[in-house]
Order: C-alpha cells, then structure tokens, then sequence
C-alpha cells in the first residue's frame, strides 16, 4: 500500500496544547496508510519534539529570523520536494503563510488548522487581501472550536462555508489507584475533611487565575472545608502567590510549579476549574472530563462547547467572580449534581473528544482525493 506522506508544519514542539494535537495526530494515525514528518519553524524543538524523534518521526527545522524569513520558503519547499510529501498540514496563521507559499506550485495539498485565538483578538487591513489569496491555494481549513471559527471568519476573512471544526482528541488519563490518590493528598497535606478545587494551566494573565482565587476566597465562606490546587508555572506565580497571602487564605491554596504529567492531581480534585478570558480547547480540561471530574468553567472561546453547561458541568460569564464563586459553591454543596456531571462529562467525552474521533477525520481529509479548493 502506497503512504500519504504527511509533514506538518509548526512553530516548535514544546509542550502546549497545538503540540499535543499534533502528537496524538502523529500517535494516533493508521501508520500502515500514513507516514508522517514535523517541520518547526522555531527552535529548539522542545521535549515532545525530541520524543517523538526517539520514536523514529523525522523533524526538519528552521529557526527563523526576524520579519518575513524568505528563506523560510525555500526550507520547506526543499523538504517537500525531497520527501515527496502528499499534504501539507499547517498549525496556526504563521505557519500557514509559509507552508501555502512554499506548496505553490508543487502537488502537495495544504490544509491550516486555527488553534485557538489572541485576547483581545484583532485584524488588519493587510489580512483582507492576503487571507483568502492564501486560502485559493489551500485545500482545507479547519478550527478546534465553533467560536474558533467565527473568528476566522470575522478576523481573518475566510468563509464559514469553508471551515470545518474538527474538536481536539486526547487518550483518556489513565486511571490512578485510590492508594496513589491518597498518597498524593497526604504528599499535599490536604486535610481528610476536605473537598478539593483544582485547575491546571500555565500562570499567565489570559487564564485568569487572580479572577479564581477572588471566587475561591468567596467559596470559603460558605464551604471553609476546601482547599485549592494551583498546578502550573509562569510569570504569575509571585503575583498570584502573595493575592493569596492579602486574602489570608494561605493555609488552603496549594502552588505546586509545573508538573510534567498531572494526570494524578486531576484526579484528586472534586472539581476541575478553568477561568480563562480566552481559550482555544483546553486539553486539561478534557483530561477532567475523560475521567469524570465535574467542571466549571467561564464562557471564553471553546469552554461552552466541551463543557454541555448544567448537563456535564457548569458555563459561567466570563470574568465575573461572583457568578464563578456560586457555581463552584454550588456543586460543592451538591453531590448528586457532582455524580450527575461526572457521568455526563465522561460519556461527551467518549462521544466527541476521543483521541479515535479526531484522527478518523483528519484521515479523511488527509486522502488524496478529498481535496477542495476554497471558492
């Protein structure tokens, strides 16, 4: 059987939720009908990236300069001239303007994914005219969200009739023993008594983790018997740090840095919490719901769409403490709320962000013949 030959191109591999669609795309892919390559156009790679070299997946890259790289081109196009590659899968808008204008010409398909958006999102007028000349030269255009793309159509000037959503898929957490869980909550020091929150995401202003913390501060009143587990690292970590030592609540909220497989703490917590302003898909979340933890979350791009709000978990507006705080307070208070949304949260999970589901399309679209060009 001949292969398609697949190269996707990226700005890096590092650990991120772009990078890991595009691991478990390469993971989760029929390999005796696909073979795939990875071109970054940054560098270094980034420990997934190393991995998946180990694994035996060929990585070209590029670090390329400052301004429009040129050169650039010329390195993608070379790579796909040699490896005779079928289709061309671009990861984000940068990504797609070099890999468009390096397939011109040649007989590989391209095919951009929109990953998710900038907050606050923007244009220019430059995006007008060159977005859909981009777009003629490209076969398909996919978005992990609905909210994903009607952005694209009100900011980058595509035509909804031509993007597909195609939401993002992971493997299921595996399943940690009660004996881990309770080594892990004695490892944390969280009293037997109570009931945990948690979030996992990097500390960064657009996950909104100081909004969190004002509401966590306001769950205490009502349900003193939680504690808050902040997993993640980033630029906010002091900031956020001493917001919990103003409020006095020091002795309930628990920072425990980055951890590279937070599968374990996911599972301890009773509810999973995401605050974001602005969010693509978030994998974290999905790794809640793959193992039915109950979620809130705020209505920033992608969220109201994994999260069926009051079926599998519950869809606040965003940035607004209060209506956070008395959701979580309320499906503390709530138990079969919580088992009602732990059953839900898992069987949608199953139904739509299944690693299998996402792959099975993209296979799809990756077939030679299933090639449209945009109108």
């Amino acid at each position: 059987m001949i292969k398609t030959k697949v190269l996707h191109v990226t700005y890096d591999m590092r650990i991120g939720g772009t990078e890991m669609v595009i691991k478990n795309i390469i993971e989760g892919s029929d390999t005796t009908k696909l073979d795939m390559q990875i071109f970054c156009i940054e560098e270094p790679l980034g420990p997934w990236g190393e991995e998946l070299q180990q694994n035996g997946i060929p990585i070209h890259s590029q670090n390329r300069k400052d301004g429009f790289d040129t050169s650039l081109i010329g390195a993608i196009r070379k790579v796909v001239k040699e490896q005779n590659i079928d289709v061309l899968h671009c990861h984000q808008y940068t990504p797609w303007v070099y890999g468009v204008l390096a397939a011109i010409g040649l007989k590989a398909k391209v095919i951009f994914t929109e990953h998710g958006r900038f907050y606050p999102d923007s244009s220019s007028w430059k995006r007008r005219f060159i977005n859909p000349v981009l777009a003629f030269f490209t076969a398909h255009i996919t978005a992990i969200s609905k909210a994903t793309k009607q952005a694209l159509v009100d900011f980058e000037f595509l035509k909804e009739k031509n993007i597909e959503v195609i939401y993002n898929g992971i493997e299921p957490l595996p399943k940690a023993s009660p004996e881990a869980l309770k080594t892990l909550r004695s490892s944390l020091k969280i009293p037997d008594e109570d009931m945990i929150l948690g979030t996992v995401a990097r500390l960064d202003p657009i996950k909104n983790q100081k909004m969190m913390i004002d509401a966590f501060s306001e769950v205490l009143k009502e349900q003193p018997n939680t504690s808050l587990i902040i997993v993640g690292d980033g630029e906010l970590m002091d900031a956020l740090q001493s917001q919990v030592k103003e409020l006095g609540i020091t002795d309930k909220v628990i920072f425990t840095g980055y951890i590279t497989k937070p599968g374990k703490h996911i599972q301890l917590f009773d509810i999973f919490l995401l605050s974001s302003l602005s969010e693509g898909t978030s994998m974290t979340l999905l790794e809640a719901m793959s193992v039915g933890v109950p979620c809130v979350v705020t209505d920033a791009g992608g969220n109201g769409e994994v999260v069926c709000d009051s079926v599998s978990g519950v869809v606040v507006s965003n940035d607004s403490k209060l209506a956070f705080s008395d959701a979580v307070t309320t499906v503390l208070s709530n138990v079969e709320l919580r088992e009602s949304f732990s059953t839900k949260s898992t069987s949608r999970f199953e139904e739509f962000f299944f690693v299998r589901v996402m792959t099975k399309t993209y296979e799809t679209i990756f077939r030679p013949q299933n090639s449209t060009l945009n109108s």
